[in-house]
């Protein structure tokens, strides 16, 4: 999504010019693209699939509206594996309409992952929560720090259920760290995003997440704490920003690569 601008096979060119060997893929453009024509598109060119974003949106009241997120999530499942990443990442869903009761929205969450986690167990899928800051609670993600996320997940096997640690989320608690020790000890944390925080944000704030090194995150900092937690996977930059979109795709690629060698390692 940090160059939605490019097609896939664009995409696969510019990492593969750039020494890029992970990519962490969004469903949009998978199933515009084509299923099985992505995996084989990656495949061929030797890249791995990190994660596939997004499933979730677990907290509709409606029967039938659940149902329905219980079946889309089960082909997101399928897709992650066809695709060949262990790791499908979660945002939750928000409050439904006229709904103020965040706990009950939080134990259909864990209701949905009661029936989802054996299904992802059984295709090679680990489901990754993952907390979005405060003011997406409404709206898109009653999950907002990675304490609430663990609460969930570990009512899990761990193979089952982790958590998504993303800077952009979590740069702010100041209870993160200890969190990240306590998912890393757990081996909850099946993936690592970065991406910085810069003001003012954008009407409707979704596209507010600002390129590495443009913002107030220390992206070393979070990476230390990931990494002295245990993890060893893979890290990705995820950025939405209007204005990024709206650059030459490829240099926007190239800029980011250069950014995370900039801020990380």
């Amino acid at each position: 999504m940090t160059v939605k601008q490019l097609s896939l096979p664009e995409l696969v060119d510019g990492c593969a010019r750039l020494g890029i060997r992970n990519v962490g893929l969004w469903r949009e453009p998978v199933r515009t693209y084509g299923l099985e024509a992505t995996a084989k598109l990656v495949r061929d060119a030797g890249l791995t699939v990190t994660t596939l974003c997004r499933g979730g949106f677990f907290t509709a009241i409606d029967p039938r509206e659940r149902a329905q997120a219980l079946a889309d999530n089960r082909r997101a499942i399928d897709e992650a594996a066809t695709l060949g990443t262990d790791t499908l990442v979660l945002v939750s869903g928000g409050l439904p309409a006229g709904s103020k009761d965040l706990h009950g929205a939080r134990e259909r969450i864990a209701d949905a992952l009661s029936e989802l986690g054996p299904y992802a167990e059984r295709h090679g899928v680990r489901l990754a929560i993952e907390p979005l800051h405060p003011m997406y609670a409404s709206d898109r993600c009653v999950v907002s720090t990675l304490a609430q996320a663990l609460d969930l997940a570990e009512r899990f096997p761990a193979n089952q259920v982790g958590v998504t640690v993303d800077t952009y989320h979590i740069w702010w608690d100041d209870t993160a760290p200890a969190q990240i020790a306590r998912a890393g000890a757990g081996g909850r944390i099946h993936t690592f995003q970065l991406a910085d925080w810069t003001t003012p944000l954008p009407e409707g704030v979704l596209t507010g997440r600002g390129q590495i090194g443009d913002g107030s995150i220390d992206m070393r900092e979070w990476q230390g704490h990931v990494e002295a937690a245990g993890y060893t996977g893979a890290i990705e930059v995820e950025l939405f920003n209007d204005g990024l979109w709206a650059r030459d795709g490829q240099e926007v690629l190239a800029e980011t690569a250069a950014r995370f060698a900039e801020h990380t390692g």
